[in-house]
């Protein structure tokens, strides 16, 4: 069986007359892997994405697996369809499996019933497309690609219009699908944090008309991520934002867990820095139902039963 359902060789992209986007790739989308590709704006990654569905000519080279019963295509325009409702926009999917009736049989009606539980869509499924959100939208267009069932999902930028809450189960929804249901996923994406966390593989877009692939571990490690987005104030080898303290106070944090690294982060976020010479010390200890800070200055001591009036007293060092 072919593991690789959807390969490029010697690809090259772009426009006629204009750079080339990407030059001479050689990729493969792997079954049961979830992809993630990333790169800074404008870099081409929508262009390759289009390619890669056939919606795009090359300028050279070759895409291997193009057609609407191998490949599923969610895009970032908005779909512009009249009264259509969300239901009938996601019963598309099946179209390609459809003869010359359109009619649809019990096991195309229930990969549509599947596709709309995966994605949580129900209470949308009587409304007109144009009366959805661009987040509703959005779900009603990846619910459409699961209705599709193919071995190949290629999506430009799904969670753009979505809360933190639908993003992160988009991307785990993506995950499940690749491993349980053995579907070769390739997600364009800025989500660093959740690509982080989520991806099996990264495709990094890079300057020099390539794409560098790796896990994302490995491509933190070695610079590959700060070679092409060139972080400013962030360092991706920690997760946070670079903070410069501004305050001549030391403190020695003492504590563990969750607790501690929310302290952390308030204290380094308001100027202080975290050293164990500090001769003011602060100590926390958490139980069940909550949190308690303690301030020792040689012998003077106060507790504190939250952050912020930790921040309020220690604003005056």
């Amino acid at each position: 069986m072919n593991r690789a359902p959807l390969t490029t060789k010697n690809l090259s992209i772009g426009y006629p007359g204009l750079p080339v986007l990407f030059d001479d790739l050689n990729l493969s989308l792997y079954k049961g892997k979830l992809v993630c590709f990333m790169g800074p704006n404008g870099i081409g990654k929508s262009t390759l994405i289009r390619t890669l569905a056939g919606m795009h000519h090359p300028l050279k080279g070759e895409v291997n697996g193009i057609s609407n019963r191998n490949i599923a295509v969610v895009l970032t325009e908005r779909v512009n369809a009249g009264m259509m409702t969300a239901k009938e926009l996601v019963s598309f999917g099946r179209y390609p499996y459809l003869g010359w009736k359109i009619k649809m049989s019990a096991s195309d009606i229930s990969k549509i019933d599947e596709a709309v539980e995966l994605v949580r869509i129900g209470e949308l499924l009587d409304k007109p497309i144009y009366e959805l959100s661009d987040g509703q939208m959005q779900m009603v267009m990846i619910a459409r690609a699961l209705a599709q069932d193919t071995p190949v999902l290629l999506l430009d930028e799904p969670t753009a219009h979505l809360d933190l809450n639908n993003r992160v189960e988009i991307m785990n929804l993506l995950r499940r699908l690749a491993k349980e249901n053995d579907k070769a996923i390739l997600v364009s994406t800025h989500e660093l944090d959740l690509a982080l966390q989520t991806a099996d593989l990264v495709w990094l877009a890079t300057p020099q008309k390539s794409v560098r692939i790796g896990i994302q571990e490995d491509l933190v490690l070695d610079g590959s991520f700060d070679q092409v987005f060139q972080f400013k104030g962030f360092d991706l080898k920690t997760g946070k934002v670079k903070q410069e303290p501004y305050r001549k106070t030391g403190i020695h944090l003492i504590g563990e867990g969750h607790a501690y690294l929310w302290t952390k982060n308030a204290l380094e976020r308001n100027g202080f820095h975290i050293e164990v010479a500090a001769k003011l010390k602060l100590g926390i200890k958490t139980n069940e139902e909550k949190t308690a800070f303690e301030i020792q200055i040689d012998s003077y001591r106060e507790k504190f039963g939250s952050i912020e009036e930790l921040l309020n007293f220690l604003s005056k060092y």
